[in-house]
């Protein structure tokens, strides 16, 4: 297998290649097509990553799951990302095709799955089943056909009924190149408005010349890392509180039972009913 190919070589690289090492909270497409209103990285992530102690035990992996309508370019958007190449050539996507990119963000190590699914009907029931637990959830359409714009809202539907959580959601048009700016400029103004009914951040790309492409996957995994050590901190400080919670509890039903047997009082139900 290529280099280039091998996510495992990917994932044990000492340090991501230049353009996938991100230093500063990346900038959306448009500032007023996002609800992502952020400028920088959170604070608690910021402290985490400066701090001299290890930040995560394991490897620091999110999930990206791309969907949308066939041919509207999800695998030419994501192999001009990952291998800088671009097939004119169609070739539909059988069930998924899987990815992974290496990011160093803060300079921690963070690492994308990218799942690319099928567009086509019959290959819905397969795609379908791997779009559970995804932290970024990419609509992709063709900007040069309005029914695919159309079909977004049902795609984003489908992702969230397999998910649970609050995932980052992008609406994001290919083939900008092969549109004028006149007939670009009124197609964006329907997705604009689509994406901001969505809930979604919205991105116009194009795979044959690269323009945006490196920008949208940076923004992607800016916002998931981030998302990801707020997650793991506020868990990591539930774990505690929540222990700590219980070993009182224990302490004081076991207190409270030896003092009713002390008393002559015979205790019949079980204590350990008594924990909430």
């Amino acid at each position: 297998m290529l280099e280039s190919r091998s996510a495992v070589y990917k994932m044990l690289k000492d340090k991501a290649h230049k353009d996938r090492q991100i230093n500063t909270f990346p900038r959306p497409y448009r500032h007023d097509a996002t609800p992502y209103k952020q400028l920088d990285f959170s604070r608690i992530v910021k402290e985490a990553c400066s701090s001299d102690r290890p930040l995560m035990a394991g490897l620091k992996i999110s999930k990206a799951i791309f969907l949308g309508d066939v041919a509207v370019g999800k695998t030419c958007l994501v192999n001009r990302f990952c291998h800088q190449v671009f097939d004119s050539n169609y070739k539909a996507t059988i069930g998924v095709d899987f990815e992974v990119e290496r990011f160093d963000v803060l300079q921690v190590p963070f690492n994308l799955q990218i799942w690319d699914t099928a567009g086509q009907e019959r290959f819905k029931c397969i795609a379908s089943s791997y779009y559970r637990g995804a932290h970024v959830i990419v609509i992709v359409f063709d900007l040069t056909s309005l029914m695919s714009l159309s079909h977004c809202q049902q795609w984003l539907e489908e992702a969230l009924n397999a998910n649970s959580g609050s995932p980052h959601i992008f609406l994001v048009g290919t083939k900008r190149d092969l549109m004028t700016r006149t007939a670009f400029l009124e197609v964006e103004g329907h997705a604009v408005r689509l994406a901001e009914h969505m809930g979604a951040e919205f991105w116009a790309v194009s795979s044959r010349t690269g323009d945006g492409v490196s920008e949208l996957f940076c923004r992607m995994a800016g916002l998931a890392f981030d998302s990801s050590v707020c997650r793991e901190k506020e868990t990591a400080g539930n774990t505690v509180t929540v222990g700590s919670n219980l070993v009182s509890k224990l302490k004081l039903t076991l207190h409270s039972a030896y003092l009713l047997v002390k008393s002559g009082i015979h205790v019949v139900t079980s204590w350990t009913k008594r924990i909430p």
